[in-house]
């Protein structure tokens, strides 16, 4: 279905969307600091408002967010010099401050959305086990049958989200996320640059080992192409650049 033949949301009914990025922290292989991944939240943000949804921004435990380092298009590595979604997020004082003052996802009510989207970065690998608001939100949200999405190392929460009667909500399910291959390539990167000993790797497990090791079906599309899977009303995406396609998967679910 091609979002060209799809209305954009009735303004007298607006869809919802609540987007949570995650608290900032220090990851325990690195020791740099970690947050959320700026176009992971911009660019979903865009396409979503774009077409009149109406987006609140949460986090695990409410309050300011940062970003990962690199995942601003003026750090000086350049690595997000084009991403100019997100540079014109950053530019618009009203949207930048959105960031500032998250509310805590415990306080989403499932009534007052119609889907859930947790976006990804560094920080989700280190802190998602301990969210357990989170995971009760996540599969809350799934189980009430509204679409629930996890964006790159977003897909984090399915490692421990589970239904009402205890099993994983992602036993069985077809999803994707960040890549071994696109692992493999972030760590020889750092290596290559001497930000970390060789053989040292950045994560502290990897999301397509364990969705495999807990019975999911993962599939990616490949290094670096925008991919996102749906089953049922669980979309995941694949990383970084998948913010459009994740987005767009949620808009179709939903029907405008």
């Amino acid at each position: 279905m091609s979002l060209k033949n799809v209305n954009v949301v009735n303004a007298s009914r607006p869809k919802r969307v609540a987007i949570v990025i995650a608290n900032p922290a220090v990851s325990t292989t690195t020791g740099w600091p970690v947050g959320f991944w700026w176009s992971e939240l911009t660019h979903p943000y865009f396409e979503l408002t774009e077409r009149g949804y109406q987006v609140e921004l949460f986090s695990p435990q409410g309050g300011a967010c940062q970003p990962d380092a690199m995942s601003d298009p003026r750090d000086p590595s350049g690595y997000s010099a084009s991403d100019l979604l997100t540079m014109g997020f950053l530019h618009t004082a009203r949207l930048a401050a959105l960031v500032d003052n998250t509310r805590p996802v415990a306080a989403a009510e499932v009534s007052d959305f119609d889907a859930l989207l947790v976006a990804g970065g560094q920080a989700p690998m280190f802190t998602f086990e301990a969210e357990t608001a989170l995971h009760q939100k996540f599969a809350a949200f799934y189980e009430a049958g509204k679409v629930v999405c996890a964006l790159c190392h977003g897909v984090a929460v399915l490692r421990y989200a589970r239904l009402s009667n205890g099993e994983l909500l992602a036993k069985g399910k077809t999803v994707t996320g960040f890549a071994n291959v696109e692992e493999d390539f972030a760590d020889e990167a750092v290596w290559s640059m001497g930000l970390l000993p060789r053989g040292t790797s950045i994560m502290p497990w990897r999301i397509e080992d364990e969705m495999r090791a807990l019975g999911a079906n993962y599939v990616h599309a490949g290094m670096w192409r925008g991919f996102a899977v749906r089953d049922g009303n669980l979309i995941t995406g694949q990383q970084n650049f998948s913010g459009r396609e994740t987005a767009e998967a949620l808009m179709e679910a939903l029907g405008a």
